[in-house]
């Protein structure tokens, strides 16, 4: 380990800390906002990626520990602890996030943008689409469990796209096409509007990370 994993874990975790307490003591009474906040601002952890050089690190000490704790306060867990943001939405939403972004930092360690790509996906794509289909969504359907709406889908599109765009300048990375963008998207809006229960934390981010690997290797 060196010193700059040692940066990249120390701010990870302060900062995950910071946005706990935001989202607990601040947006508490707000709750199903304060866990949309939650899930949406936890995806800023890709500006912290470049610090990490170590696979193990980055796998078992920066994400992996992400799965055990927000097992532990999910509804599900051994240990009953009254934790309001989980206790929210699917309840284990979070703990999919964390399995994610575990699995992603194990195989692509060592191509950031790749991982930035897929938490992309799950934090912003899918939290504003939450969030602007309650607030917005008058056009509903549903093709699983889970009732979604047009404009909550259309919203993850269009904060994707940017998002992406972003990330890509971020990582200073060069793609083949200016589809790229817009196929990562669609593919992990409609993973995210046909995923029931939480798992499209799962789904539409592998599913983004795969539609990027194709796109720009093929």
């Amino acid at each position: 380990m060196i010193s700059s994993d040692v940066t990249g874990l120390i701010l990870v975790y302060s900062y995950v800390a910071l946005i706990l307490i935001v989202s607990e003591k601040v947006l508490g009474k707000y709750t199903t906002f304060s866990r949309k906040f939650l899930h949406i601002m936890v995806g800023n952890v890709i500006f912290i990626l470049p610090f990490f050089t170590d696979q193990f690190v980055i796998t078992f000490l920066a994400a992996a520990p992400f799965v055990v704790l927000t097992f532990l306060i999910s509804p599900y867990s051994p240990v009953k602890i009254n934790d309001k943001i989980s206790s929210s939405g699917h309840g284990m939403g979070l703990v999919y996030y964390a399995i994610s972004w575990t699995v992603l930092a194990f195989f692509f360690y060592d191509q950031p943008w790749i991982i930035a790509v897929g938490i992309a996906a799950m934090s912003y794509g899918d939290g504003f689409a939450a969030l602007i289909g309650e607030r917005y969504g008058k056009h509903k359907f549903k093709i699983s469990s889970d009732t979604k709406s047009v404009e909550g889908s259309l919203g993850m599109f269009l904060v994707l796209m940017v998002s992406l765009f972003i990330v890509l300048i971020y990582f200073n990375v060069t793609v083949p096409s200016l589809l790229v963008i817009p196929c990562v998207a669609i593919t992990a809006t409609i993973f995210e509007a046909v995923t029931p229960k939480g798992l499209d934390n799962l789904s539409a981010c592998f599913a983004a990370v795969g539609v990027y690997i194709l796109t720009t290797t093929l």
